[in-house]
């Protein structure tokens, strides 16, 4: 019996240098895989990135692509994540429209709640800023979308264990 797809993140140090992002997004892609979600920063010192995948898979599926990924010579570490023991935030940033006062009042009551902060105001819209979980996003932006969201974007997941575990290179 197969499992169902799901979820599943993979956390990877890999060399700063050119064309490293398009290798494993194309190693991904050949495997008939989809990206949710991608983020990649500078570690300290320049020289090595933590990309931090988000992709739905099963088990086996998913321990292919970290061996797959291990396989190109830019990889440096390959850890799957466990959503459980790690901490999870994204960063939105959303434009809605702003027909009126009321409008306005009630965004910004929404943004409090949210702990989300009001970074641009205009006669007609406003940007809201929004970090946390995936699931508080969509919560924020299921409670905002009959106020119209003109345009949207989100950065995807970064992650990092929980505790004093650290992903070593």
């Amino acid at each position: 019996m197969s499992q169902e797809p799901s979820s599943q993140i993979i956390a990877t140090i890999v060399e700063n240098k050119p064309g490293v992002l398009f290798k494993v997004t194309n190693m991904i892609r050949r495997r008939g895989h989809n990206i949710d979600s991608i983020s990649v920063g500078a570690l300290e010192g320049g020289k090595l990135a933590r990309m931090t995948l988000v992709i739905r898979g099963d088990e086996w599926a998913v321990e292919q692509i970290v061996k797959n990924l291990y396989k190109l010579v830019e990889t440096v570490k390959v850890t799957r994540l466990n959503p459980k023991q790690s901490v999870l935030r994204e960063l939105a940033l959303i434009k809605v429209h702003v027909k009126d006062s009321k409008a306005r009042s009630d965004l910004i009551h929404f943004s409090r709640i949210y702990r989300a902060r009001v970074v641009d105001v205009t006669a007609d819209s406003m940007v809201i800023e929004i970090t946390g979980e995936p699931r508080k996003i969509d919560a924020f932006l299921d409670l905002i979308k009959e106020y119209g969201v003109k345009e949207m974007a989100r950065t995807g997941i970064t992650a990092l264990l929980r505790g004093s575990e650290a992903i070593k290179v």
